[in-house]
């Protein structure tokens, strides 16, 4: 099974579709258990849109923690599981062993500056060197409580946090909370489980994660996983993430970060363990796949970053480029070590350009976004039953969500709310409480409620 780490595409995970819909059978088989939009119901002129009628950009950031320079203390740990492997005879003595606060707050603020949103892992016990939420040998308990702070306060309004697993290397034996004695290919947590693992078995292992992450007061609707873990057991580890999620945090759409989308499949979101529709306990968990290989320096952090790759100068070309002007999620994908480039930084100026490259041409066409707040609008996306009954829209939604956006047939005019609807001259001006009017139709944002929703207008 090839993974992210070797920067292709995860083929083989739970299957796509055009809708973005996938229902797993309760019973854990894969099978899907109801057609596609069978839980939602659609009016048959009205089309749900992309938010703001913009496509959804995103940035992946893995093998991130605290203070901890995960290529540097991963690369031992690898290459005595796997003392065959190329990569893990690297000079990482050589490698920092920080990434330092500095370079975070830098990271953080240029991008806070742009709207640059996304998810940035916190490793909850990075490579076994220490733990985030009580100590990290090398640093002094002050330095590790301002590097939590300034997550708390610099990334968390722009980024998800995720754990990405508990170690990122070796798996840890949960009654004792060390290693598993054992080292080897099935003892590290990239390539766990070796053999089927059951659903509560799985919650267990990603609830242990998530509660350092909890005590450190860091919000998580989601989780990473390094590499392959939970390949053998695909459909168990979607819904233990639903359950590790929910256990540990009051989270209404967990989601998670395992798959790349490569090639010409869909980069769409993916519903999974859809159950309870129509009921108080509607339970789903949604898997939010990237959509471009790691091209910057690498989880090492010891490789040239290849910008052009996510596009051009003038973006025109690349697969960010692509996936754009197929108007589907471009989420694009680093690992923490190759944006810091062992203290280059090549990694960093290569994402400035991408990120400034795309903003001339695209500006007004995407938007950035959190991998939950896509999630979520995916979930309202698919699940919201449409009415149509004359000039007034009905709208049912399991969830609240900004920025819902549709195309609505045979209407003119403002439509009401609590309010009037604003007007705007161009369809690149939409955001929440406002309407474009094309010549057959017309397009529609507001801040949906959770529950009926009724828009009416006045002119047919």
């Amino acid at each position: 099974m090839q993974t992210r780490r070797s920067f292709l595409a995860a083929g083989a995970g739970v299957a796509a579709s055009r809708n973005a819909i996938r229902l797993i059978a309760d019973d854990g088989s894969g099978q899907e258990s109801r057609t596609l939009r069978e839980a939602g119901a659609g009016a048959a002129d009205v089309e749900v849109l992309l938010p703001c009628d913009r496509v959804p950009l995103s940035f992946v950031i893995d093998d991130s923690t605290c203070l901890v320079n995960m290529g540097h203390f991963c690369t031992p740990q690898f290459a005595e599981a796997l003392p065959a492997r190329a990569e893990y005879k690297k000079p990482w003595r050589s490698w920092p062993r920080e990434i330092p606060d500095d370079f975070v707050r830098r990271f953080g603020e240029w991008c806070a500056e742009r709207g640059v949103r996304g998810k940035y892992s916190v490793v909850p016990y990075p490579a076994c060197v220490g733990w985030v939420d009580r100590e990290m040998p090398g640093w002094s308990r002050r330095q590790l409580q301002d590097s939590l702070k300034l997550i708390r306060e610099l990334m968390v309004p722009n980024w998800d946090i995720h754990p990405e697993m508990i170690t990122h290397t070796r798996v840890i034996d949960l009654k004792t909370g060390r290693p598993k004695e054992e080292i080897n290919a099935g003892t590290m947590e990239n390539s766990y489980p070796q053999e089927k693992k059951s659903v509560d078995e799985l919650a267990s292992y990603l609830s242990y994660a998530l509660r350092i992450l909890e005590r450190c007061d860091l919000p998580c609707e989601g989780i990473t996983t390094p590499g392959g873990f939970g390949n053998l057991v695909k459909s168990e580890l979607s819904l233990a993430v639903d359950q590790a999620v929910r256990d540990v945090y009051p989270v209404e759409i967990p989601h998670y970060f395992k798959y790349v989308h490569m090639g010409d499949r869909s980069t769409e979101p993916i519903i999974e363990h859809l159950r309870g529709v129509g009921t108080d306990n509607l339970r789903l968990t949604v898997n939010v796949p990237a959509g471009t290989g790691d091209w910057f320096g690498g989880w090492q952090g010891d490789r040239m970053s290849e910008p052009d790759l996510y596009c051009d100068q003038d973006a025109t070309t690349g697969r960010m480029v692509e996936l754009i002007e197929r108007r589907q999620p471009a989420v694009m994908l680093c690992h923490w070590p190759g944006i810091y480039s062992n203290g280059s930084e090549d990694g960093f100026r290569a994402f400035q350009r991408i990120v400034t490259s795309l903003e001339t041409r695209f500006g007004n066409k995407t938007r950035w976004m959190k991998l939950s707040e896509i999630a979520r609008y995916w979930a309202a996306r698919e699940l919201t039953r449409l009415n149509r009954v004359g000039n007034r829209l009905i709208l049912e939604s399991p969830f609240a969500v900004e920025n819902f956006t549709f195309r609505i047939a045979k209407v003119k005019g403002a439509a009401r709310l609590d309010r009037k609807l604003e007007k705007v001259s161009e369809i690149s001006g939409l955001a929440a409480g406002t309407w474009w009017q094309g010549e057959q139709t017309q397009t529609v944002c507001i801040n949906l409620q959770r529950g009926q929703t009724v828009l009416q207008w006045d002119q047919g």
